[in-house]
């Protein structure tokens, strides 16, 4: 199942990547149209809002699985073992119930707007709340995963904290422990 989901993560960067370069293409091509031509693209504003929308999904999607997202870890970190367990373990629970809103929520979206047409494409309007779907599926697969990894003891007590404080904090930590790992006169 890990294979899966990093395959599925390194296509959905591929697609990040594609949404982006399609975004820029939009946004610049009606500028210059705009500004050059007196002219406009009529569909690059709505696309590039929705290609925005997918964008931000996705990419929850793989800061999720890479354990990106930033959190407080302050009174986690100084817990025992099983105190960061049992908080992973309600963290996650609670994860999934959120994530199974979120699906629920854009289920009901996407159906009622299944016959809505946006204004400019036509097309349905059903297109924006699929990210929903799609993020909530993909994120209740990884908090699972996770989930069943910290219940059976497959995760490392120190994957237990799965947030960041902040990215100065992680880099200087990873600094600390690699200066404390090849001073002279200490032993690693």
């Amino acid at each position: 199942m890990d294979r899966f989901i990093g395959i599925v993560c390194r296509v959905l960067e591929f697609a990040i990547a594609l949404l982006l370069a399609a975004m820029v293409v939009l946004v610049f091509g009606n500028v210059v149209a705009r500004y050059g031509f007196n002219s406009g693209i009529t569909l690059s504003e709505e696309l590039s809002r929705w290609m925005f929308i997918w964008l931000t999904f996705l990419g929850a999607v793989i800061a999720l699985k890479e354990r990106g997202h930033l959190g407080m870890d302050m009174i986690v970190a100084k817990l025992p073992t099983a105190g960061k367990k049992l908080c992973l373990v309600l963290g996650q629970i609670l994860m999934l119930y959120i994530v199974g809103l979120m699906f629920k929520g854009s289920w009901e979206q996407a159906v009622i707007n299944a016959d809505v047409s946006a204004p400019v494409s036509g097309l349905p309007m059903a297109i924006v709340y699929a990210s929903g779907l799609v993020f909530s599926v993909m994120a209740g697969l990884i908090i699972a995963m996770d989930l069943y990894r910290v219940l059976t003891g497959k995760l490392d007590e120190r994957d237990l904290i799965m947030v960041q404080e902040s990215e100065e904090a992680v880099q200087l930590k990873q600094i600390l422990e690699d200066a404390g790992n090849g001073a002279p006169g200490r032993s690693a």
